[in-house]
C-alpha cells in the first residue's frame, strides 16, 4: 500500500476576529430603515428637488429642460414637463400642491397644475438665469425668486408682475427658503457670502439682517422653529440664530468637499424629545450624506454614495428621502409603513410550509452538490488552500503567444523602464530583439529611440542598452536618414551620450585629484 504525500500539510483556517465596531444606535437604525432604490438615466445633473406639502407627497425632480414628478408609493415618474428652453435650475409646490413653479436658465418662471401639467403663468422680468424660487407655506398667490443678476424679487403670480425687487446682493443668489411661522419673511444666500434676511412689509426693499458664512452660499433653509437657519457653503454646514441678532451657533465641518443641499428632516414618532426630532439633512460633492443633530451639535449618521451629490429632500411624512447626484441618478430611500409590514409578516407566515418543503435537498438536486460552500470555518476544521491565478501583465501575455513585437511595442507605451529592459533580455535569451527592432515601424521605431535617449546612460541599464543603440543605428540608418523626427532622436540621444561622457572625465578628474589627498592622509 502507498504512503501518503509526506509533503501535505493541513493548513489551519485563519477564523475571521469578532468585529469590533459598536452597535448601531436606534437613530443609526432609523436613517438605516430607509431601503435606496436607483432611479437611472435622468439624463444629467439633478439641480433640486422638492416634496409636496399634500398627501401623498408626490417629489418632483428637475434635471436637463424636464421636470418629472414622482409618485412617493411607486417611485416611477406620473407625469414629465418638457416645455422649457434651457436647463431647469429650481421647483417649488404651492401650499396646497396643486401647482407647482418651475425656473429655467433662461430666466423664465412658469407655474404649471400638476395634474393637466398646463402651464399657467408666465412671470419674466430677470434678465439672467433663475436659480431658485419657493412659495411660501401658507400664501397661494405669492412667490420669491432669485438669480445671476443679483437681485431677488418677490412676485404676485396672479398678475405675473415682481411686487418688490429686493437688492443688495453683490453676486449671484443661488438660494432661499420661507421661514414657516411668516410668509412674509424669507432668507436668501448669495456667492458674496451672504445670508440676508428679507421682510416684504419693510419700506425701501431694505435687508432686515444680514450674516457672513465665509464661502460662497450654496443651500440655505429656516429650522422648524422660525428662528434658526442653516447655510451651506464650502465644506461647512453654520446654524444661525436670526432671533438672537444673527449670532452663528455652531459650524460642522463633516464634509471634505463643497456642501451643495441642505433640508431638514424629521426623525419618526418614537423619539419622545420634541426638541431633537428634527435634522438637517446635507449633501456634498464628496459623496456623503450627513445628518445633522442641531439640539445635540453632532453628526448622528453618515452615508456614502458613489457620484457628487447635487440635490436632497424629505418628504413631510417620513417616509421618502430623496438625493439627486451629477451623473443623473436620483437615490430614493423609502420607509416601510406599518401596513407594509404586517402585509409582509402575513406572507411570510402563509408561505412557510412553501419555505420549508423547498429547503429539503435531494441528490437528483443541482444544489444538493453545492451544499456547505457558503460556511464559515470552525475551530478544529482544516482548510486546503486554492492557488491563486497569476494576473499577466499585458506584455507577458504577448509573450506567452510569442509575439515578440507587440510584446516590445506594449511594453515601450508603458513607460516603466524595469519592464521593458525585462523583456529585452527576454527577446535577448530568445534571439529575437534584432528582428523585432527591424520590424518597428517609424513611430514604433520613435519610442524605441526615446526611449534609449532617456535611459541608455542609467548605469544599470547602460550595459545592455548601449549596446543596443549601436545595433539600431547600423539596422535602421537608412530610415533616421529618410525622417526628420528620427533625426531629431539621434540628435537628442547624442547629446545625452556627450553629457554623459563629460560627466565621466569630470569624475574621472575628481578621482584623480582625491586619490593622492587619501594615500597621503593615510600615511599620516
Amino acid at each position: 500500500m502507498a504512503e501518503p504525500n509526506s509533503s501535505f500539510k493541513p493548513i489551519k483556517p485563519k477564523l475571521k476576529p469578532k468585529p469590533r465596531t459598536p452597535k448601531q444606535t436606534p437613530e443609526s437604525k432609523y436613517w438605516s430603515s430607509f431601503k435606496t432604490h436607483q432611479i437611472p438615466d435622468l439624463i444629467s445633473s439633478i439641480t433640486s428637488l422638492t416634496f409636496s406639502p399634500s398627501p401623498p407627497h408626490p417629489f418632483a425632480a428637475t434635471h436637463s429642460t424636464s421636470l418629472k414628478i414622482f409618485n412617493p408609493q411607486t417611485l416611477s415618474p406620473s407625469s414629465t414637463i418638457s416645455s422649457f428652453s434651457d436647463v431647469v435650475s429650481s421647483a417649488s409646490f404651492r401650499c396646497d400642491g396643486l401647482l407647482i413653479a418651475a425656473s429655467d436658465l433662461s430666466g423664465l418662471i412658469q407655474v404649471f397644475d400638476v395634474k393637466t401639467r398646463t402651464p399657467l403663468r408666465k412671470l419674466r422680468s430677470h434678465t439672467r438665469p433663475v436659480r431658485f424660487l419657493k412659495y411660501p407655506l401658507h400664501d397661494k398667490l405669492h412667490l420669491v425668486s432669485g438669480g445671476d443678476d443679483a437681485v431677488v424679487k418677490y412676485w404676485d403670480v396672479a398678475s405675473e408682475t415682481p411686487l418688490l425687487e429686493l437688492l443688495g446682493h453683490r453676486d449671484y443668489v443661488r438660494c432661499g427658503d420661507f421661514s414657516p411661522v411668516s410668509h412674509e419673511t424669507c432668507v436668501t444666500g448669495s456667492y458674496d457670502h451672504t445670508v440676508k434676511l428679507w421682510d416684504v412689509r419693510v419700506t425701501g426693499s431694505k435687508t432686515v439682517m444680514e450674516v457672513n458664512h465665509g464661502k460662497p452660499v450654496e443651500s440655505v433653509v429656516f429650522l422648524p422653529s422660525g428662528g434658526l437657519v442653516a447655510t451651506a457653503g464650502g465644506n461647512s454646514v453654520k446654524i444661525w440664530d436670526f432671533i438672537g441678532g444673527g449670532k452663528m451657533v455652531y459650524s460642522m465641518e463633516s464634509h471634505t468637499k463643497t456642501v451643495t443641499s441642505v433640508c431638514v428632516g424629521r426623525v419618526g414618532k418614537e423619539n419622545v424629545e420634541e426638541g431633537r426630532e428634527h435634522r438637517v439633512l446635507s449633501v456634498g460633492l464628496d459623496g456623503y450624506m450627513k445628518v445633522f443633530d442641531y439640539g445635540r451639535m453632532k453628526v448622528t449618521h453618515s452615508m456614502r454614495f458613489p457620484a457628487p451629490l447635487m440635490s436632497i429632500g424629505f418628504s413631510p411624512d417620513c417616509g421618502v428621502r430623496a438625493i439627486g447626484s451629477s451623473n443623473g441618478v436620483m437615490y430614493v430611500g423609502k420607509r416601510k409603513t406599518k401596513e407594509e409590514n404586517v402585509e409582509s409578516g402575513l406572507r411570510s407566515f402563509w408561505s412557510l410550509g412553501v419555505e420549508e418543503e423547498r429547503r429539503v435537498m435531494r441528490p437528483s438536486y443541482f444544489r444538493y452538490f453545492h451544499r456547505g460552500q457558503s460556511d464559515k470555518p470552525k475551530e478544529g476544521d482544516y482548510l486546503v488552500m486554492r492557488p491563486k491565478k497569476v494576473k499577466l501583465a499585458e506584455h507577458d501575455k504577448l509573450l506567452k503567444k510569442f509575439r515578440h513585437k507587440e510584446a516590445l511595442v506594449s511594453v515601450l507605451g508603458n513607460k516603466n523602464p524595469e519592464n521593458v529592459v525585462a523583456v529585452m533580455e527576454e527577446l535577448v535569451a530568445r534571439r529575437k530583439l534584432l528582428k523585432c527592432v527591424e520590424n518597428l515601424d517609424n513611430e514604433e521605431l520613435g519610442l524605441l529611440l526615446m526611449f534609449l535617449q532617456k535611459y541608455s546612460t542609467v548605469p544599470r541599464f547602460s550595459g545592455l542598452l548601449m549596446g543596443l543603440t549601436k545595433k539600431v543605428l547600423e539596422i535602421r540608418v537608412e530610415d533616421i536618414r529618410g525622417s526628420e523626427a528620427l533625426k531629431g532622436q539621434i540628435r537628442n540621444l547624442k547629446r545625452s551620450v556627450e553629457e554623459e561622457i563629460r560627466i565621466q572625465y569630470s569624475l574621472q578628474e575628481l578621482q584623480g585629484i582625491i586619490s593622492p589627498l587619501l594615500r597621503i592622509a593615510g600615511r599620516g
